[in-house]
């Protein structure tokens, strides 16, 4: 086998492992937005100061 075979392996894998590492980043980044936006309204922490009466 070519020599150049090995050294035009490893960029190969590493941008298909870059790549598909950035669109799973991507899903969960618009899935969290998603959740949110859909999720309705979330009540309050419970480690919130109320103003005494």
């Amino acid at each position: 086998m070519p020599a150049s075979l090995f050294r035009d392996a490893r960029p190969r894998w590493r941008s298909a492992i870059t790549t598909a590492l950035l669109v799973m980043i991507t899903i969960m980044i618009v899935r969290d937005i998603l959740v949110r936006r859909w999720a309705g309204p979330t009540p309050p922490a419970s480690d919130v100061v109320r103003p005494s009466r």
